[in-house]
């Protein structure tokens, strides 16, 4: 069963669920400004809009594009 997850005062949503081989995620951003952590190597696609990202061993800031 899904499990839906607010962060950063409701302006992130994560719609968390089990695949047949692994967890994935669902999200929605409002845009700002957020700092994620995770224990684990993640995947993220860009479906609408861009995400801009500078990653941990980074000096860079990096653009992402949906598609």
């Amino acid at each position: 069963m899904p499990s839906v997850n607010n962060y950063f005062d409701d302006k992130v949503t994560s719609i968390a669920f089990q695949t047949a081989t692994k967890p994935a995620t669902v999200g929605v951003m409002e845009i700002g400004d957020y700092e994620f952590g995770t224990s684990e190597f993640e995947t993220m696609s860009v479906v609408s809009g861009a995400l801009t990202v500078k990653l941990p061993e980074s000096n860079d800031w990096q653009t992402f594009n949906a598609g």
